[in-house]
This record gives C-alpha cells, sequence and structure tokens, in this order.
C-alpha cells in the first residue's frame, strides 16, 4: 500500500463537477493499493496517518499529529501511485490492484482510519474520473508504502 500524505489548509474533491467531499486543516491522503496488501498493511498505514507528528505546536514546531490536532482527512484512492516507469515511457498499472481485491481493502482502511481517528473521514469514490483541489499547507508531503518501510 502506497500513500502520499499532504498537510492542507483545504482539500475537495469533485466528480462530475459536484463536490463529494471537502476538509478544513487536515491532511489529504492519495493511496494506492496492491494485490499484497493485507489487514497489516492497514493497521500499520492507518496508525502512521492519525500519529504522524506533522502539525505544529505552540512554538511553531511540526510536534503535533493530526488526532492531536483535531484536523479532517480527506482519503483518495489513486491507483497510478503503483505506475512502473523502469521500461519505456508509458507508465504501467500490473501492480496496482483491480477492483474486486482493492475496493473491500479501500473500505477496511477507511473503517481503520475512522477508528483510530475518532471521527468519521471524507473520501473519493473508489475508480472514479475525480477532480482534486487542494491548499498543500507547508508544504508537507511524505510518501510511505507498506512494502517499503522506512
Amino acid at each position: 500500500m502506497r500513500v502520499v500524505i499532504q498537510r492542507v489548509q483545504r482539500a475537495s474533491v469533485e466528480i462530475e463537477g459536484k463536490e463529494r467531499a471537502a476538509i478544513g486543516p487536515g491532511l489529504l491522503v492519495l493511496v494506492g493499493i496492491e494485490d499484497q496488501d493485507t489487514t497489516e498493511d492497514i493497521q500499520w498505514i492507518s496508525s502512521k496517518i492519525v500519529q504522524l507528528r506533522v502539525f505544529n505546536d505552540a512554538a511553531g514546531i511540526m510536534n503535533c499529529s493530526l488526532l492531536e490536532s483535531g484536523g479532517d482527512l480527506l482519503l483518495v484512492s489513486q491507483f497510478t501511485l503503483h505506475a512502473s516507469t523502469k521500461k519505456g515511457n508509458r507508465p504501467s498499472y500490473i501492480k496496482a490492484s483491480k477492483p474486486p481485491i482493492a475496493i473491500p481493502l479501500y473500505e477496511k482502511l477507511i473503517a481503520r482510519l475512522e477508528a483510530d481517528l475518532g471521527k468519521p473521514i471524507s473520501t473519493g469514490v473508489f475508480g472514479a474520473d475525480m477532480q482534486v483541489a487542494l491548499l498543500n499547507d507547508g508544504p508537507v508531503t511524505i510518501l510511505m508504502d507498506t512494502k517499503n518501510k522506512e
């Protein structure tokens, strides 16, 4: 499972010209799912997202988590995070899971994030053509991969 985590002042998702979801200060998380992802990957990444200390404390130091800051979370599925550009110029998405595998994992991730955060999160729609808007705060952008835990 790969994620791009962006600290935002605001973010939103539109589908067919209609706003699906919008958040204020918090995190926009783009997630790519692969066939080898498991419940353990979901648990690890959810804990990391919720507890990642990327929000400023009273001294202006990045020392607070999403949980501590009370910020919102917008989760958007993005299969292109598993693009392989090793050969040629056209990315291959062979590692990205197909919907029958990815959708249940995406739904489990949503449930886990809501449980870990203690409140509902906002989401895009799996597989939809979405327009994502954001105002990156900092900018703070962090990449994580459950298969390469750095």
